[in-house]
């Protein structure tokens, strides 16, 4: 079975629809941050046409605007970031704000006075200095930094489990992963976990089959198909009552913006790993039986840095993981003296060919725990197995997985702006077919689920003037999955199972399992 998932958005402004906008300003869900304030003189008096310059500290690139006739001003659609905020005017000394940070989707509010003087004077003021309070807006929830996202210790790098962090969320209880909180699933203000909206880069980035993030989701099995490389988010803001701009769901609304390139080159390298050699024992693995294997090595690396300074910048960031696993389960097998007691019985004209060949495969492995733990797995008391299960098994898995993504900014001047970002993750994963004690966790029948997505996004902003902007934004996703038997490439007509007669309901039910299991028998 092979499950295929497309998700396509695009969100145009034309150039028309400015003209007969009103003037009152309106801005659009946004991904980027804007700075804001008024400018004033000693006395308190509004001051106009002061000239307002915003500096990246990272990559050079400035944005000027002039405060309006009640000394006003608003900058948006700024990259995440730290800037420095300068205002000036004849006849006025200098003002400079340093370290003003940007985070996404906010405003920052940084507010002047400007005191007479001449223009070569400077009055500067620290950001740190500056009010903690956002008093722009009234959205809840919370923002985690790059500093947050990489000082924190996180099992399995997933960035979804640093979102309980923030106030109001909690663990999902609909949520399908065997680790609670993990991969997307949790729950806003008690709303089902199903019911959030995730952003990446400004552009939906949901799994519109399950509405789980499309990156970092549980998938089947519990374990990520996908991962976001935790070292390419600059920035993640969690809303709980956002505006209505952003809408689409319920819960909450993920905002995540990913790292961009600076006038400096960084990058880093990583490789972390997690072996059985340093773990204990499963409960029901005996020491008479090897250890269940589990070996977890995660490895990657990032570098960000200029194309062209102060111009065009990119990032890439690649992250790798090969997990191998031995799923521990108790079972019932069919015991091989057993078997050669029910054969002697048969004679050896009696015998079935079909069975034979069965056997002969070797698909069951033998019996180690006889009878030692009682009844216990449902329908074994009728199948062999009246004391209970008589084998500890464990199933070889594994989930091999790579992810890349890459971003490239270019400002063809202060007031034109191109991004784009594309992000590809491709795994395989391979679990026992039932997760439950009921069985089906023999080795050799695992399901076997290949994945892999891919995400574009591409903006372009247009300044036309300082009271009107415009942004062009596309999205692209495409969420392939499938679904196959690990024994794909049997064929059960070579051992003539498609010829078993049909006359007996056993043989009828032995049949029809076996055709379900594979495409390839042509009986």
């Amino acid at each position: 079975m092979r499950i295929r998932r497309f998700s396509t958005g695009a969100v145009i402004a034309c150039a028309i629809l400015l003209v007969i906008l009103s003037a009152t300003s309106s801005w659009a869900q946004t991904f980027r941050g804007s700075i804001l304030g008024t400018v004033t003189d000693s006395t308190g008096a509004a001051v106009s046409n002061a000239t307002v310059t915003i500096h990246n500290v990272a990559t050079g690139i400035d944005r000027i605007t002039q405060t309006n006739v009640d000394g006003s001003y608003l900058v948006p659609e700024l990259q995440i970031g730290t800037y420095t905020v300068t205002v000036e005017l004849n006849g006025f000394q200098k003002s400079v704000t340093t370290g003003v940070t940007v985070d996404v989707a906010s405003e920052k509010r940084i507010d002047a006075v400007l005191k007479p003087g001449a223009v070569t004077n400077t009055v500067t003021v620290a950001g740190e200095d500056l009010p903690q309070i956002d008093t722009t807006g009234n959205t809840l929830g919370g923002v985690l930094t790059q500093d947050n996202i990489k000082d924190l210790p996180v099992n399995g790098r997933d960035y979804t489990k640093l979102i309980f962090l923030n106030p109001g969320v909690a663990g999902s209880p609909d949520q399908i992963t065997d680790s609670p909180g993990s991969y997307g699933e949790f729950s806003m203000n008690g709303a089902r976990g199903r019911s959030n909206n995730y952003l990446l880069d400004g552009t939906d980035m949901n799994d519109g089959y399950r509405n789980d993030p499309a990156i970092n989701q549980a998938g089947v099995f519990g374990t990520p198909s996908a991962i976001l490389p935790i070292d390419s988010i600059n920035e993640l803001n969690v809303l709980s009552n956002y505006q209505p701009e952003f809408g689409r769901n319920g819960g909450a609304v993920v905002n995540i913006v990913t790292k961009s390139g600076s006038n400096e080159f960084h990058g880093d390298f990583f490789d972390y790993f997690r072996n059985d050699a340093l773990d204990a024992r499963n409960y029901f693995n005996f020491s008479n039986e090897p250890q269940a294997a589990f070996k977890n090595n995660q490895f990657g690396g990032s570098l960000g840095g200029p194309i062209v300074k102060d111009k065009t910048f990119f990032f890439a960031d690649y992250e790798g993981q090969r997990e191998g696993v031995g799923v521990v389960t108790l079972s019932c097998v069919p015991d091989p003296a057993q078997i050669a007691a029910d054969l002697a019985l048969i004679g050896p004209g009696n015998q079935n060919p079909v069975t034979q060949a069965l056997l002969a495969r070797g698909v069951f492995p033998a019996p180690n725990i006889p009878g030692k733990f009682g009844p216990g797995l449902v329908g074994t008391e009728d199948n062999g197995c009246p004391q209970g299960p008589n084998a500890s098994i464990s199933s070889p898995s594994f989930n091999n997985l790579t992810s890349f993504i890459g971003k490239v900014d270019h400002t063809f001047d202060p007031n034109n702006t191109l991004t784009g970002r594309y992000f590809f993750g491709d795994s395989t994963q391979s679990f026992p077919l039932a997760l439950t004690a009921s069985g089906g966790q023999l080795p050799g029948f695992n399901t076997e689920t290949p994945t892999r997505v891919q995400l574009v996004s591409i903006s372009y902003v247009h300044i036309f003037s300082p009271t009107k902007i415009n942004e062009v934004r596309y999205g692209w996703n495409r969420f392939a999955e499938g679904f196959f038997p690990q024994d794909q490439n049997f064929d059960p007509s070579s051992i003539g199972l498609c010829n078993v007669p049909t006359t007996t309901p056993q043989n009828a039910m032995i049949l029809l399992h076996w055709r379900a299991r594979s495409s390839r028998c042509r009986c």
